[in-house]
Parts: structure tokens; sequence; C-alpha cells
């Protein structure tokens, strides 16, 4: 049984206002579209317990879509989500690139986005597998300004959102 004591807390003060509005603007958009599914959009105050490699991982993406709600206990979810959205902060981008990317490559998360509010700029990958068989990770597209009517979720075709919805009330 885990007590207290082996959960490792990371602090994550010094959030810009901007990395909240993003992911409230993300979940208000699909969470009226996804009423009436066995899907939900959950924000950052969820997370996910996993067992990768043997060994114990607690995350907290910044959104995700959850089709397997009932695998839970409290605001802890065991099974994994089809689509991770992180927002990236000057403090955890190393992280969100890196080794959180691999951890949801390797747990086979459909679909991974990195939101960049400050360059707004989302990264769509989408997971496939090689010629062995291991689950990848493979840029989809990158969406800015230029090419924003393209921003989709890639493993959710009947959901709206707009790039400029995502961004709304971002000062830039």
């Amino acid at each position: 049984m885990e007590s207290i004591m082996d959960t490792v807390l990371t602090d994550m003060a010094g959030a810009y206002i901007e990395h909240s509005i993003v992911i409230t603007n993300f979940v208000a958009t699909l969470y009226s579209q996804l009423k009436d599914s066995v899907c939900k959009v959950f924000p950052d105050n969820v997370q996910y317990k996993w067992l990768i490699k043997g060994e114990s991982h607690t995350l907290m993406p910044d959104a995700t879509i959850n089709c397997r709600v009932q695998a839970r206990k409290g605001n802890s979810f065991f099974d994994i989500p089809r689509f991770v959205m992180e927002v990236l902060s000057p403090s955890t981008e190393e992280y969100d690139r890196v080794e959180k990317k691999e951890m949801y490559r390797l747990m086979e998360i459909s679909e991974y986005w990195i939101v960049d509010w400050q360059k707004k700029k989302v990264e769509i990958y989408t997971l496939d597998y090689d010629e062995k068989e291991e689950a990848q990770y493979y840029l989809w597209n990158t969406i800015t300004e230029k090419n924003k009517e393209e921003l989709k979720i890639v493993h959710f075709p009947n959901i709206r959102i707009t790039f400029d919805g995502l961004f709304a009330d971002i000062g830039m």
C-alpha cells in the first residue's frame, strides 16, 4: 500500500495565468461536446497512477480525454486516457517534452499535444507502431497562426476546437 511517504511532490509554483487560461479554454470547449459521451474531458486536477517498467508513477496532465472513467479511486485514474495535452511552462518544458512524453508513449496514449502559449503553437503527436511493433510518437502537425484552420483532435474527429478559441484571452 502506498503511503504519503512514497509520494513525490513537485512544486509547480510560478505557473503563468496564461497556462491556466489555455487549459480552461480547452476543457470548456470540449465539456459540452462530450456531455452525452462515455468519454469525458478533465483538467489538471486529476491524476493518473500507472506502473511503468515496474515502477509506480503518478502524473497530473494539464488536460485529458478519458473514455474509461470507471477505473478510478477518488481523483486518481488507473487506466489510460486516449488524449493528453500539456501546456508548456519554462520550468516544466523539458519534463513535458522528454520524460512525460516517454511515459505517455509507453502507456500507448493515442494522441499527445504540446501547447506553447507564448509562441501560440500546438504540436500534435499521434501514436503509431514502427517495424518492430513498438509504439512511437510521430509529429502529425504543428499548428500556428499561419495554418490555424488545421487544428483538430485527430482521434476525436467530431470534436470542434479552434486555434483562436484555444488561445482566447492570451494577451500577446
